[in-house]
């Protein structure tokens, strides 16, 4: 009699903790931070460091390198924390570009894959590549979201907002304070099926601000479309004409403005109090954490009306994108994503 009373009571506990299990977010890797002097190339999969508490303010980048399987979180140019990561598998790749977080929801399952959890999550794009907590093989595995421990994911979604920059590149490099992005009318980044409205041949510049009167500037500026375009909030507020002048390549950066005046309200910046990190990525031919060569600034020519409207409204985190790469929809060749800020279909 006892041992059937032993047997049935083994048979309830058993159907409790299924029961509790039903539903449960597992959690991926290690639960605490490794040393904080651990090499990053020593992390095993799961592990991470978050040095999170030294500096809670200033603008915030994280730069996810695939050929590492890692991710660097920066603020105000210190890194803050590193973590392994897993990507997108064959047939399933990360892109690789600049991106901003679109969105963010703590507890959000997929709607794609069977209500598959994605605890934390911070969307990149609307076609369904986000940051969250995920499995950590220690190889790329994702159906192309970049998966992060669930510790290191959640300390992460406590101190982001949407508009942070992030960076998806394929190579090692990490970012590099410089003193000013010397480029300026420079660009950043948004919208990969944007709205395109040629300048007609009589224009040189359009600036409308009212399309879009707060949220994060993103300005790119194409060498091949021979354009710098300016988004706010993901919304187009300007273009003009960009002409690089002289032969070869400009490569491929990427400027996120550190420090500075909230607004600069002249065309020329002020080394003293402006700085910029500048961040490698895939598809630049330079070394990686190197500052532009300041000659590619003396090719630059744009409308000079254009560049003052753009330091007007320039703010702490604006990003700065500068490719060789052609924007407009004729654009031939390997595919750059730069930020997908389009809603979804409805």
């Amino acid at each position: 009699m006892k041992q059937t009373r032993n047997l049935w009571q083994a048979l309830l506990l058993a159907a409790v903790l299924l029961s509790q299990s039903v539903g449960a977010v597992p959690i991926w890797g290690a639960r605490q931070s490794q040393p904080a002097d651990t090499p990053p190339s020593q992390l095993k999969h799961g592990e991470w460091i978050w040095l999170g508490d030294a500096i809670d303010t200033g603008p915030m980048v994280m730069v996810v390198n695939l050929s590492e399987q890692r991710a660097y979180v920066y603020r105000n140019g210190v890194l803050i924390g590193v973590t392994t990561v897993s990507t997108g598998r064959p047939g399933h790749e990360t892109p690789t570009g600049v991106f901003t977080i679109l969105q963010k929801d703590k507890d959000h399952r997929s709607t794609i894959y069977d209500s598959a959890p994605m605890p934390y999550m911070q969307r990149l794009t609307w076609g369904g590549v986000a940051l969250h907590a995920g499995g950590l093989p220690g190889y790329p595995e994702s159906h192309g979201c970049v998966h992060l421990p669930s510790e290191f994911a959640r300390l992460l979604f406590d101190i982001t907002s949407t508009g942070m920059t992030v960076v998806v590149e394929d190579r090692a490099g990490q970012p590099q304070q410089v003193p000013t992005p010397g480029f300026l009318a420079p660009v950043t980044t948004a919208g990969a099926a944007m709205s395109y409205e040629p300048l007609s041949q009589s224009e040189q510049l359009r600036w409308t601000p009212e399309a879009s009167l707060s949220g994060p500037v993103s300005i790119v500026i194409s060498r091949g479309s021979g354009r710098v375009v300016v988004y706010r909030n993901g919304v187009e507020i300007g273009r003009a004409r960009a002409i690089f002048t002289g032969a070869g390549p400009v490569g491929t950066h990427a400027l996120i403005l550190a420090a500075g005046p909230a607004q600069m309200p002249r065309y020329v910046p002020d080394p003293q109090s402006q700085h910029w990190l500048h961040v490698g990525i895939a598809g630049d031919a330079t070394a990686g954490g190197t500052e532009p060569d300041p000659a590619i600034e003396s090719r630059l020519e744009m409308p000079p009306e254009f560049v003052r409207a753009v330091f007007g409204v320039l703010t702490i985190g604006s990003t700065v994108l500068i490719t060789d790469e052609a924007i407009t929809p004729s654009t031939t060749g390997e595919t750059l994503d730069v930020v997908n800020a389009d809603p979804p279909e409805t």
